[in-house]
């Protein structure tokens, strides 16, 4: 099962969402250990399913140093950067995660990590629930910016966890119909966004090619003095006529 949140602190709302997990994930990376796993109870869907089922538009969130769930939120086309996020959504997200760690939940003054989710890393040598960054620095020149943020937790806001579980819906979602839906949809936009590109260079070029003829056109007559007659009115050719 997967818990849905929404989170009403930016328009429109954004949903938020993590695993319903028998374990309590626990963050770790190529250099250190993983941190001690803790058991919970009630039905679940694994954090592994949610790092293979995700999408470009999912930011994983994580109580630094400590285990936590592992927890989502999927960005809405108003955001169109995840370094972008507004700040009182990200703290709806920090929040979260800190009152679904059970020892972070107890702690002051912690950090909270955000990666997008394809710079997730999972290896087959690694825990359940443990994963790692493929960019985990804190600046890339390549990139000019870091691709793990941090936000300061100074400590837990019941009116905000409150109202985020007051929004809490469970469902067990077919990741992989969900998956390929995705995929059809932004295969869509891609097509529309391609052939609208098309028609306006192709709109580019007609006007460009419209505009050399013109002045091709012009050119011919430079320096050429126009017959009188020709500028008559049809009136005083025809009365010429007669």
């Amino acid at each position: 099962m997967v818990l849905f949140f929404t989170s009403n602190a930016v328009e429109p709302s954004a949903t938020i969402y993590m695993g319903r997990d028998k374990v309590e994930s626990a963050f770790g990376n190529q250099n250190q250990g993983n941190d001690e796993i803790v058991t919970l109870d009630g039905p679940f869907a694994t954090d592994e399913d949610l790092i293979k089922y995700g999408t470009t538009a999912d930011i994983w969130f994580h109580v630094d140093k400590l285990s936590s769930a592992h927890v989502y939120l999927r960005l809405t086309p108003s955001i169109d950067s995840w370094e972008k996020i507004p700040q009182t959504l990200l703290v709806d997200c920090a929040q979260l995660v800190k009152a679904n760690s059970i020892e972070g939940n107890k702690k002051d003054n912690l950090t909270v990590i955000y990666t997008p989710w394809d710079n997730l890393k999972k290896t087959g040598d690694m825990a359940v629930g443990q994963v790692s960054f493929h960019n985990d620095k804190k600046y890339s020149k390549e990139l000019h910016s870091t691709k793990v943020k941090r936000i300061h937790v100074a400590q837990r806001e019941n009116a905000i966890v409150n109202r985020l579980n007051k929004t809490k819906v469970e469902r067990d979602p077919d990741h992989e119909q969900e998956r390929i839906d995705r995929l059809k949809a932004e295969t869509a936009k891609k097509r529309m966004q391609s052939e609208k590109e098309r028609k306006a260079q192709a709109a580019l070029a007609k006007a460009r090619k419209e505009e050399k003829e013109a002045r091709s056109y012009s050119t011919l007559f430079e320096g050429v003095e126009e017959d009188p007659t020709n500028q008559k009115s049809v009136q005083e050719m025809e009365d010429d006529f007669m």
